[in-house]
This record gives structure tokens, sequence and C-alpha cells, in this order.
């Protein structure tokens, strides 16, 4: 999903695709491998991602987007709507979706792991932004 301010150009629009947003600059982050992914850097054609402010939080991220400052890549879940109003989440086509993997020991039958198992299934189902 693409998070957008409301009143962006491309809010209201049913599915997008990266040449929509290729020259808008994304929000960064401050590990490298997990900036290169959430920001497609380098885009498929070789060109670097457009660059926006460093956040370090979740609440920087949505507060950043929400200012018209920066857009940014999100994951999707359950529900696909922005958690707030000022900011609109819109599928795009033609990215591959990311997969999360839980691991723990084999054979850990702790109740701490089996609690942390089924709440990390249960937010996976209803990931929002």
């Amino acid at each position: 999903m693409l998070l957008v301010p409301a009143a962006h150009r491309l809010a209201g629009k049913e599915s997008i695709t990266l040449d929509d947003f290729a020259d808008e600059p994304l929000l960064r982050y401050a590990e490298a491998a997990y900036d290169a992914f959430w920001r497609i850097d380098p885009r498929p054609d070789g060109r670097p991602a457009p660059d926006g402010p460093l956040v370090e939080t979740h609440a920087d991220k949505l507060e950043a987007v929400a200012g018209g400052r920066a857009l940014a890549l999100a994951p999707t879940g359950g529900g696909n709507s922005a958690v707030r109003r000022d900011l609109t989440a819109i599928p795009v086509a033609g990215i591959e979706p990311c997969t999360v993997v839980i691991a723990t020991r084999a054979g850990e039958r702790g109740h701490l792991v089996t609690a942390f198992r089924e709440s990390a299934r249960a937010a996976s189902h209803r990931s929002r932004f």
C-alpha cells in the first residue's frame, strides 16, 4: 500500500503502480536494507528512489506523510484503510508482497512463546499502518 495525505493527487484511486509515484519522495529509514526494501531502491529501471525525510518511529512516519513531506510504502493487511483521517492508503499493483515469518526454537512450547505466536498471527491478519 502507498500511504499518502488525504488531499494528495493519488488519493481516491482504486489502485496505482510504481510509475504513478516514481518521482515523489519516499520516507527514508536508518537501516540500509530496511530502507532499500521499503523504498524499492533502486527502482526496476535502475534509478534511485527520491529521498524524503529520515524517520525513526511509526509516529514520525505518519506525521511526515500527513504533512506532505513524503509518501511511504506500508504493509497491507485485513483492513485496507489508514489509521488516520488525514491519510489515505492506496493498493500498489506490480509490487511483490513481502512474507512475514515467525521463527522459534524447535520444541519451544512455553506459554510466552505460544502467546507470542498467537499475537503475531492475529496482528498479521489485521495489519495496518
